[in-house]
């Protein structure tokens, strides 16, 4: 198979999650409403987060953030998929597929250090709780946030930047539902290898360091909390660290969890239809779920929600 030069491609085939023609208005449906929960939710935590004086503090500014990258990240993947089920189409065109594999690196990233940064968030809130808004200052807010963007953004750029050094072949079909990078690199005829590199090196290295500053965190809050003499006072602690910990736990266990079940599917399973499937766990599951954990975990959060939707219904 001759390859084709790269100004020559037009678009990609993406062959979705299932073959049968049959499933597809349900695979519709089903995608539409997880679309529409984790929009509507996200938007749910980032309007009660702004309209709740109470809630403007470091925590719930990297919340409001976490869940404006869950509805880019979801955006940049199920639109598209539901407009090709729709028009039973499965072509995107070439700079809308690198397109793609740029923003679901971007936001992807983004999620991730913001899971670390809010870990950081409560080491310093338990651990050092009369410094807390000295440290957790809005200044250095801003800027880890600001940063963990650049950091995803850049790592975003070289993937996509290291993807257009490629030539395709005529075979171009991606058996999934959007252009995830490792997908398309098996349909290019030039040489992959620099760019297989890049993707587990860079991604390990990014994923790891993140993870690794969560379960630093982490220890050192378990490690502060058992310093503590009396039991009275440890009880306490464990209570408040669990109401404000309890969340953003169940959150990282989600995205990581979902993350390393994909990577495991991908190495034991063949089929990349079936790694196709396990990666909705990741990027699709957690960015619907995450309004629910916190909305649901979180005493400030249901009455910063009920206080919204009051207002709302005073309007009305």
């Amino acid at each position: 198979m001759e390859p084709e030069n790269q100004t020559a491609i037009s678009e990609f085939l993406l062959l979705g999650l299932m073959e049968n023609p049959g499933i597809q208005p349900f695979l519709f449906c089903m995608f539409l409403s997880m679309y529409l929960v984790t929009v509507l939710g996200n938007l749910l935590i980032i309007l009660a987060i702004i309209s709740d004086s109470h809630l403007h503090t470091p925590m719930y500014f990297f919340l409001s953030n976490l869940s404006l990258a869950d509805i880019c990240l979801s955006t940049t993947t199920i639109p598209k998929m539901l407009v090709n089920i729709q028009t039973q189409s499965q072509s995107i065109t070439y700079m809308g597929c690198l397109a793609q594999v740029c923003f679901v690196f971007i936001f992807g990233g983004l999620e991730n250090s913001l899971l670390a940064v809010m870990a950081y968030d409560r080491y310093v809130a338990i651990c050092h709780p009369l410094r807390y808004l000295v440290i957790m200052n809005p200044f250095r807010c801003v800027l880890l946030v600001l940063v963990s963007l650049l950091s995803s953004t850049t790592d975003a750029l070289l993937h996509t930047l290291m993807l257009l050094r490629l030539s395709f072949c005529t075979d171009r079909e991606i058996p999934h539902f959007f252009c995830e990078l490792a997908q398309v690199l098996k349909v290019a005829c030039s040489n992959t290898l620099l760019n297989n590199i890049l993707l587990y090196s860079v991604s390990g290295l990014y994923g790891g360091v993140t993870l690794s500053g969560i379960i630093f965190s982490y220890i050192q809050i378990v490690s502060s909390v058992l310093r503590i003499p009396s039991a009275g006072g440890k009880y306490k602690a464990i209570s408040t660290s669990f109401s404000t910990c309890g969340s953003h736990l169940s959150v990282v266990s989600l995205f990581y969890g979902a993350a390393f079940g994909v990577y495991i599917s991908s190495s034991v399973v063949d089929s990349p239809r079936k790694t196709a499937v396990a990666s909705v766990m990741y990027t699709v599951v957690p960015q619907m779920m995450n309004p629910f954990i916190y909305s649901l975990r979180n005493k400030d959060m249901k009455g910063a929600l009920r206080k919204l939707n009051g207002k709302k219904v005073s309007l009305a």
